[in-house]
């Protein structure tokens, strides 16, 4: 299967007009192992997402709250390397894994790696994209230039903050899809979304010319439902994680229930 950011648009685009917006899984890989986290990708891919975020581990992940930074722990304990997480996603492939695989890290990782080294090994082990959380678009001209014409998808990140103008500077940049932040903070699990999620979520769509999925907070049915008529795909990270965190190496199972929110 062909990977990257116009294979994640189209499968957007193609789920959302069969009907209500698709999910994008988040996990962090190796918590708490390698094992368990294929397991549990085996068990997300039967709800057949848009793609799935596949976190990389990095030991100060300022964009999260405590859920998956306790699952950053877990993870860390396994000394985890990013020519190993490229290994992963490789052997994933081979077994004709079938949803797009997208990693969610942090600059430091990828410039300590080497970015034209990063774009060619995921490219190799079939990986689609990269979500940068503290990369903005100030900086990323490095980082696009190495992958200018590779196809990987570079997910920008846009906050309720945000101005018509900025919101319309990061869209241009981004490919696969505009990851818009519903909430000021770190992700996590809430009990409500802001009162103007959906304005804000409407005027973002209105100025992206890629599909719009939004995150951060979401966790419950009625959120799902209540964003699915406005959002292209809604991302859901903090409530899988927790399942991970309490249930451990029989977490698969309990994802597999989950799943069918």
């Amino acid at each position: 299967m062909k990977r990257g950011a116009r294979l994640i648009e189209s499968l957007i685009k193609e789920k959302k007009r069969k009907g209500k917006s698709p999910l994008i899984p988040y996990i962090t890989c190796w918590d708490p192992d390698l094992e368990v986290t294929e397991a549990i990708l085996w068990e997300l891919a039967e709800i057949e997402p848009a793609c799935i975020e596949l976190g990389f581990p990095f030991s100060d992940p300022v964009a999260d709250g405590p859920t998956i930074q306790k699952a950053v722990v877990r993870a860390l304990k396994n000394n985890p390397t990013f020519e190993e997480f490229f290994e992963f996603v490789e052997k994933l492939n081979q077994k004709e894994y079938p949803v797009p695989l997208v990693c969610m890290t942090y600059y430091n990782i990828i410039y300590r790696f080497g970015l034209e080294k990063t774009v060619k090994n995921a490219l190799d082990s079939g990986l689609s994209g990269f979500i940068i959380a503290d990369l903005p678009i100030e900086e990323a001209t490095p980082w696009l230039k190495a992958n200018r014409g590779k196809g990987l998808a570079t997910i920008f990140l846009t906050a309720p903050t945000s101005s018509e103008e900025r919101i319309k500077k990061i869209a241009k940049v981004s490919s696969g899809f505009l990851y818009y932040v519903s909430l000021t903070g770190v992700t996590g699990e809430r009990d409500k979304l802001p009162e103007d999620v959906i304005t804000r979520l409407q005027l973002v769509k209105k100025l992206s010319p890629v599909p719009v999925a939004v995150g951060f907070g979401v966790s419950k049915k009625e959120h799902i439902n209540m964003l699915s008529p406005y959002a292209d795909a809604i991302i859901i990270g903090s409530a899988i994680v927790k399942i991970i965190e309490e249930k451990g190496k029989s977490a698969p199972r309990e994802i597999k229930n989950f799943s069918k929110l």
